[in-house]
């Protein structure tokens, strides 16, 4: 392939990624986004691999076809749940392979470069050595925090940003060091850094609570990013600067969107800085939860929602967990087809990964109109019927609002528990991801409904296809029972 064709290439393949990013920001052009991300690609690594840069197609094919393949048996294998999980450790490849591009390249030096040209590519080698390290640590320790290998509390130790400080001054000062020597003898400081950065990422991500898990895998996504264009910089790529730019300019928008949504710092996220925040369960709270629990039945649950003109649903985490998006959905339709106004509403952090919620209820061909962010529907909380909350927690915690105290403080939520009736399917009283315990499971218009969510939700679509059956009639209610605050 010439060069000419390979630029054409490079130049259609980013326009396509483009694309993609513009399709992805929208759920009803998702698919034709993932589509446009998916062409780009395949365009991208065919023509790399008929560049004429390269040559050793055996070695390609030696390492490419395990790949593909390992790629293939994970992505079809892994479930929803363990999504967040993939992507943080897919980022982690991502940062290593910056490290050994930087290290290979500073290697093999070029010898086509003359004086400043020299100064440069050195310092590209550096910084994309840099951040490739952190992104590879960090990644993996925000993996370990969602599979659970890792405890989700924040790892606060003293003087900890001086900590941080002193590693970034010394990995700027073996900077002033690799800039002054001449190739190999750079290497020493250059691989003096790596482990510095690499105890950085560990240190940045292990300092953030597991609640905030969600920004963090964002952030890092943003990282990769700019560690993949650090490595078109040194590999004189384009369509890898361009690709990196996109990636890493996205991440860090996200990143700050969903900051605001959490009402957390931005500086403070990328600094490593806020695991005092949402993530710290040990965090005192100036109110403790009072009161009991009412728990209710899958025939009560099932009257509320044939009585209610208005439902709004807010699925969580356990939702996924349990897979229970199909029968939510089914439910969905009968109480639209009665004439029931039903809603979705989606908290930005929803699960452990920016629009987790969402992927779940297009899978379960839920209506992208009836799908609604929370700042859309916040407001028509009180003149909603019934909420019905399934597997979610942190996100319809009222103490963000009510408790100064709370480490959730400020953090915009679901205002649930606003509406006339709130149902809450979960397992037990047990506290969200972010340790804290939950008001609103005590609240008068509150029912518990504990149990599986799958089950519970097909219970509940059973008896209302019956009903349907039967011609409209209602469940039998059954006998509240009040259940202790202490039931954990």
């Amino acid at each position: 392939m010439s060069q000419n064709l390979l630029t054409v290439a490079y130049i259609a393949a980013s326009a396509l990624f483009i694309l993609s990013l513009g399709g992805l920001s929208n759920q009803e052009t998702a698919r034709r986004g993932n589509l446009f991300g998916i062409s780009g690609m395949l365009i991208a690594f065919v023509a790399t691999a008929l560049s004429p840069n390269v040559s050793a197609y055996g070695t390609l094919v030696a390492v490419i076809l395990p790949g593909a393949i390992i790629g293939a048996i994970v992505a079809s294998r892994v479930a929803m749940t363990s999504m967040p999980e993939l992507v943080a450790i897919l980022h982690s490849f991502v940062g290593m392979a910056a490290v050994l591009v930087g290290i290979a390249n500073y290697l093999q030096a070029e010898q086509s470069l003359t004086g400043v040209e020299v100064t440069i590519h050195q310092l590209e080698i550096f910084i994309g050595v840099f951040i490739g390290a952190i992104t590879f640590t960090g990644s993996v320790v925000a993996f370990g925090k969602l599979r659970a290998i890792i405890s989700s509390k924040p790892l606060t130790l003293p003087a900890r940003h001086l900590l941080n400080l002193a590693m970034l001054g010394g990995s700027v000062w073996l900077g002033y060091q690799f800039m002054g020597l001449e190739a190999p003898s750079g290497l020493q400081p250059l691989l003096i850094m790596t482990a510095i950065a690499s105890v950085l990422g560990i240190h940045l991500v292990a300092a953030i609570g597991g609640a905030d898990m969600p920004v963090v895998i964002s952030m890092l996504n943003s990282y990769s990013g700019w560690a993949a264009a650090a490595a078109g910089f040194m590999l004189s790529n384009d369509l890898l600067i361009i690709t990196g730019a996109l990636v890493g300019s996205s991440g860090a928008i996200l990143s700050y969107i969903m900051c605001n949504a959490m009402n957390r710092s931005f500086i403070s996220v990328i600094l490593g800085g806020f695991g005092e925040g949402a993530g710290a369960s040990a965090a005192p709270s100036s109110t403790q939860p009072a009161g009991e629990a009412t728990s209710t039945t899958v025939e009560e649950a099932v009257e509320l929602l044939q009585d209610a003109k208005s439902v709004i649903i807010v699925p969580g985490y356990g939702m996924a967990v349990a897979q229970a998006q199909h029968p939510v959905s089914d439910i969905t339709k009968s109480l639209r087809q009665k004439g029931v106004e039903v809603r979705f509403g989606i908290h930005p952090v929803a699960g452990r990964l920016p629009g987790h919620m969402n992927v779940l209820l297009a899978e379960a061909n839920v209506p992208y109109d009836i799908v609604l962010e929370m700042d859309e529907i916040n407001e028509d909380f009180p003149k909603t019927d019934l909420v019905l909350v399934i597997g979610a927690n942190d996100t319809v915690n009222p103490s963000a609002m009510e408790d100064p105290g709370s480490p959730i403080a400020g953090m915009p939520v679901l205002e649930v528990w606003k509406a006339t009736n709130v149902i809450v399917m979960k397992r037990s009283l047990s506290s969200g991801y972010a340790g804290v315990d939950n008001p609103l499971f005590y609240k008068e218009n509150t029912k518990m409904l504990f149990g599986d969510a799958k089950k519970n939700v097909t219970a509940i679509l059973g008896q209302l296809v019956e009903s349907d059956r039967k011609g409209g009639g209602k469940a039998h209610t059954t006998e509240k029972v009040l259940v202790s605050s202490s039931a954990r």
